[in-house]
């Protein structure tokens, strides 16, 4: 403890101090330094020993009464923080310096030096400098109680498709995962036709929402459950759920359109393949090579229905094809796809080679199908197809087969494969056996679809070593290096022999 007082001028003499007569410069309270340390404690009502929560989990201080800030050991932000829990019995004192004294990391004690002033007796300003010892106590914040209990959710994201296949769902989990929009999520749940994401803000699942909107045509509901009601404050603790229900059609689905939509699409052709689902649908005409695409609010004003599931797809085998050059559209036509070509084939089911049963259409895949090669496709000629516009249609229009996509040996194409992706860690309830061919129908089909993959990250299996040789070879599609990431893990950092090594 020391004085504050203004230096002394050489005509300045001494006077004797009132309590113990020590000679002392004159000062207001004509009192010696010691004397006064025994009369007045300035840092009297100043709390010595204060209690801050911290979260073990998210690494983050209570800021009363309830924000919680995430502050680095003896930083500005920590110092702040402290200095506002003694604040309210720091409001007699001059608060001159502060700073942290060094106390062990895991000591669960934060040490302050303070520096204050106060005026005392007649005008006399002390200054003391004391230290003050924050005890660090754990207590969990209320967003790490909601993970560590996951049913404890704010709001809940149900995605549904109304599908057997779910190639959608597959593609849709990939961009979540590209965009990384399922870190928020505190628990991923998947069920029947569908996933559903938990969320603890409303905010983040209306970042969802709003991401599968732009995603994929989908169309969305909003509802809300009142939990509890604070009179006092007036404050309402809801419940939301938002329910998306994604277009009930799949890459690879043979539909058929209203003729009202077929029209307003450029006059094609009712019976249509869809080649691909991204925010919109992709379709496209066998007969004519017509493309077409119907957002999620053309398709809610006119939706149409897949005639068949790729259970109901047969194998082909093609027996004649013939290109079709000039093919003339008729009035009013929109485009036509540049990545097909239009041919007439004559096939044969696998099933009846023992027959001399053939069956003519035409196709887009003229650029892929040679003699002998086999197709899958769909057999409308000995179908029983319960439908409200092909049912309508002059049956002469309606095509006996639609060839859907050239078929590859599935087991070579498994060993040869040198790539991976990613999945999300969610909860399986009421899983389909069928899972595992239709996700390798969905790994195909980003084999063959190099538009598809652009917005799909593909990681190269180092625990696979393709097998090559030119036997082996039957022109099935395959990703290239380039297009390959590779992907980071924990042991990247030291190498395999690193680790070894250190275990040593």
């Amino acid at each position: 403890m020391e004085y504050m007082q203004a230096p002394a001028t050489s005509s300045q003499g001494n006077i004797l101090c009132c309590t113990c007569g020590v000679p002392i410069p004159p000062n207001p309270a004509n009192m010696c330094v010691a004397c006064l340390r025994t009369q007045v404690d300035i840092s009297e009502g100043i709390p010595k020993q204060v209690t801050v929560h911290f979260c073990k989990q998210c690494e983050r201080y209570l800021q009363p009464p309830t924000t919680w800030v995430q502050c680095a050991l003896e930083s500005r932000e920590l110092l702040a923080l402290c200095l506002k829990k003694i604040k309210s019995s720091m409001t007699k004192v001059r608060l001159i310096d502060a700073g942290f004294l060094w106390t062990e990391p895991h000591s669960k004690r934060i040490k302050m030096k303070l520096t204050i002033q106060k005026e005392v007796m007649n005008g006399a300003i002390l200054q003391q400098v004391f230290v003050v010892e924050f005890v660090i106590q754990s207590q969990m914040c209320d967003d790490c109680h909601r993970v560590e209990a996951k049913d404890f959710w704010k709001a809940v994201v149900q995605v549904r498709q109304k599908t057997v296949h779910k190639k959608t769902f597959y593609y849709l989990e990939q961009l979540i995962l590209k965009h990384k929009l399922h870190q928020n999520a505190l628990n991923i749940k998947e069920i029947h036709e569908g996933i559903d994401f938990y969320y603890a803000s409303k905010q983040h699942a209306q970042k969802m929402v709003d991401f599968l909107q732009c995603t994929v045509p989908c169309r969305s509901k909003t509802s809300q459950r009142l939990i509890s009601h604070d009179i006092h404050s007036n404050t309402y603790n809801y419940k939301s759920t938002f329910s998306m229900e994604i277009v009930p059609v799949c890459k690879d689905n043979v539909v058929c359109l209203s003729p009202r939509l077929a029209q307003s699409l450029g006059n094609m052709g009712q019976v249509c393949v869809c080649v691909r689902v991204t925010s919109t649908i992709h379709l496209i005409d066998p007969n004519t090579l017509q493309i077409a695409e119907v957002d999620g609010n053309t398709y809610w004003r006119n939706p149409f229905n897949s005639l068949c599931n790729p259970r109901q797809l047969e194998e082909f085998i093609v027996m004649d094809t013939d290109i079709i050059r000039d093919q003339k559209l008729g009035a009013g036509a929109g485009l036509r796809s540049n990545k097909h070509t239009l041919a007439e084939v004559w096939v044969q089911k696998t099933s009846e080679m023992d027959t001399s049963q053939q069956y003519h259409c035409r196709t887009f895949l003229g650029h892929l199908l040679n003699i002998g090669d086999l197709v899958q496709g769909f057999d409308f000629a000995n179908s029983n197809i319960n439908d409200e516009y092909l049912n309508k249609m002059n049956p002469h229009h309606v095509p006996d087969v639609v060839l859907i996509k050239k078929s590859y040996d599935r087991s070579r194409r498994v060993k040869r494969r040198n790539w991976k992706l990613q999945e999300m860690s969610r909860d399986r309830d009421g899983m389909d056996t069928d899972d595992e061919r239709q996700y390798q129908d969905f790994l195909e089909d980003l084999e063959e679809d190099e538009n598809l993959r652009k917005n799909v990250n593909i990681y190269r299996d180092a625990s696979k070593i393709p097998v090559e040789s030119d036997t082996d070879d039957d022109g099935a599609p395959r990703i290239s290096l380039m297009e390959m990431l590779e992907e980071l893990s924990l042991s990247d950092a030291t190498g395999g022999e690193g680790a070894d090594m250190m275990t040593d």
